[in-house]
């Protein structure tokens, strides 16, 4: 039995969203961010030295970490489903692009709007540097119902969760009207809705 260790609507929510669309047979676990103690009163530590979400604890024993090597690892689990491209398709690298995009770009430039000691300059800053990124997103979403091709893929998981933040940063995501719509169409997907409810993000 996969074991996927999560925070309610931390970025290890695209991974939960990514196990549900595949259908695979797993189990969540919750971590409390601020103690590293999982919801069996276990030390988060003991299950990865890195201390943060996501891990994926496989049928073997073994721990995975990174979203960016879950993601795809659930999805290769589940081929029919199309969440990740075939190996060696332009598609799949595609795909590839915008987990690495996202990663870099949008998910660490909003981790010091999270910390509570972050200067109010710096924070602005890197809402512009946000801002600009997801014109550029929006830009490439026209015409579009998703990033790569006509079916969801691992990377709409992750744009999804990282286009969620910005109701606890103060930053209005119908700045973005594209990525708005593109948000609420995501949002309607019963395994999104599934996750987000068991995550307890929605009654």
């Amino acid at each position: 039995m996969l074991n996927l260790y999560y925070s309610p609507g931390a970025c290890s929510l695209a991974s939960h969203i990514v196990a549900r669309e595949a259908g695979l047979d797993f189990e969540i676990e919750k971590v409390d961010g601020r103690t590293k103690t999982t919801s069996g009163g276990a030390s988060y530590y003991d299950v990865t030295a890195k201390g943060y979400v996501p891990a994926l604890r496989l049928d073997s024993g073994e721990v995975l970490t990174e979203g960016t090597a879950i993601m795809p690892y659930l999805a290769d689990r589940a081929p029919a489903s199309g969440l990740m491209p075939p190996a060696g398709t332009l598609e799949r690298y595609r795909v590839q692009e915008w987990l690495g995009y996202i990663n870099s770009e949008l998910h660490k430039a909003f981790s010091p709007l999270f910390g509570p000691t972050t200067p109010a300059e710096y924070k602005a800053t890197s809402k512009a540097a946000i801002a600009k990124r997801f014109e550029w997103v929006q830009s490439q979403l026209e015409g579009r119902q998703f990033l790569v091709g006509e079916r969801f893929t691992v990377a709409d998981a992750y744009l999804f969760t990282i286009l969620g933040w910005t109701r606890y940063v103060s930053m209005d995501l119908g700045d973005w009207p594209g990525l708005a719509a593109y948000a609420d169409r995501i949002a309607a997907r019963p395994a999104v809705l599934a996750s987000m409810k068991a995550e307890g993000l929605l009654k």
